[in-house]
């Protein structure tokens, strides 16, 4: 039986409430200083994503790696560049401040003028393609697969490949559980891993879904600095995804 879209929805946020309490009690030894929890103080604005966006069975997951610093950071949104949150996908939801704030990584929220160039990028090809949310979303959803953000004292950004190993295995079990729950709510067909860290989660915890990959639109990266939304889409194309 399919499922409803509501009911779809309501599981996916009991997944994220559940996963952001069990990673609120991790700690992290330095060089980690700061720990940003978006679907914490941004559960308001990821809440509304789950419930418009989240709604019945998903062809193809999109999976990135974790909050970048002026995305999911600032809008509680997987790669959630303000511009593609606020005026593409018309999300609005209050956005309030971690309790230990970097005072170089203030929350802006949406009122952020800085643009997340890996959500920039990526929104715009779904954007360029599909023209309408509702038209992306029918088929495909966005998540990521961890959801905290590390900052350094200095306020760099550390991914989670970079924690010591019994960090990453405490953390990791809790995200690999939620994936898992996400993939039995959205029976998708593909589980495409946006990069390769989150490609190789993805494979480690999918049960039958077939995995591909994306090159990962960040501009630390030379080859998505040639062309990335073309790159892309011809790998996606060459998958049989489009």
């Amino acid at each position: 039986m399919k499922p409803s879209p509501a009911s779809t929805s309501k599981q996916l946020l009991a997944a994220a409430h559940e996963l952001s309490r069990h990673v609120a009690r991790l700690r992290f030894a330095a060089p980690v200083a700061h720990v940003y929890n978006p679907l914490d103080y941004a559960g308001a604005a990821h809440a509304e994503y789950l419930r418009r966006f989240g709604g019945g069975r998903k062809r193809v997951l999109f999976l990135g790696m974790n909050p970048g610093p002026f995305g999911m950071v600032q809008t509680g949104i997987p790669f959630g560049e303000v511009a593609a949150v606020r005026d593409w996908m018309g999300l609005r939801a209050t956005i309030t401040k971690p309790t230990k704030e970097h005072p170089a990584r203030p929350i802006e929220g949406l009122a952020c003028a800085r643009s997340e160039v890996s959500g920039r990028r990526l929104w715009e090809l779904f954007a360029g393609r599909f023209r309408t949310p509702e038209k992306f979303f029918a088929d495909h959803f966005v998540a990521n697969y961890c959801p905290l953000a590390f900052l350094s004292a200095t306020g760099g950004n550390l991914t989670p490949d970079k924690l010591p190993a019994a960090e990453q295995q405490e953390l990791f079990a809790h995200c690999d559980a939620h994936l898992r729950r996400v993939l039995e709510t959205l029976k998708p067909e593909w589980l495409v891993g946006v990069g390769g860290f989150a490609e190789a989660r993805g494979a480690a915890v999918a049960s039958g879904e077939k995995i591909g990959r994306i090159l990962h639109p960040s501009p630390a990266s030379p080859a998505a600095n040639r062309g990335w939304a073309a790159a892309a889409n011809r790998q996606l194309v060459a998958l049989g995804i489009w």
